[in-house]
């Protein structure tokens, strides 16, 4: 079936099956391989994307389900790494194997959109559903707050 998908900000055509997840029309299909495969049952966050400004797991997410709904992806950050969260992951630190990074930084983006200065309790709650093998969970946090206060720790 053919799609037309709006993906960070950009209308894509694809002629992709039904049931196809949105995470393999993004990398298969649309070459955007920023978005990581994990666990592939919603469990892990790797594979976070956002639809309408909501995180949401693209690897259970069908490409059906999208329709008009905006997609956006880790490649619509800048690539010169100037948007806040990306210049706090660096100053702290944050990635070591990077693997979960895509999914922890739209979620991230996620809650500063809607909560622009959140508490920890809210960093935590949003963050809830990424999985960090490396454990950087209290530099994650730390850079989120960081990029709420304008790049002040």
């Amino acid at each position: 079936m053919t799609y037309s998908l709006n993906v960070n900000g950009k209308t894509q055509t694809v002629d992709v099956p039904d049931r196809m997840p949105l995470l393999w029309v993004l990398r298969d299909a649309l070459g955007l391989k920023g978005t990581k495969f994990g666990c592939g049952i919603a469990q892990c966050g790797a594979c976070t994307v956002q639809i309408d400004g909501q995180p949401t797991r693209s690897c259970i997410t069908p490409v059906s389900a999208v329709g008009t709904r905006k997609v956006t992806t880790i490649e619509s950050l800048p690539s010169d790494g100037s948007h806040p969260l990306q210049k706090a992951w660096v100053e702290l630190d944050v990635p070591q194997c990077g693997y979960c990074q895509a999914g922890q930084l739209m979620s991230a983006a996620a809650l500063l959109t809607t909560t622009p200065k959140p508490t920890d309790a809210q960093i935590d709650a949003a963050m809830s559903g990424n999985v960090c093998r490396c454990g950087t969970y209290l530099r994650i946090k730390a850079a989120i707050k960081m990029a709420s206060n304008g790049g002040r720790a």
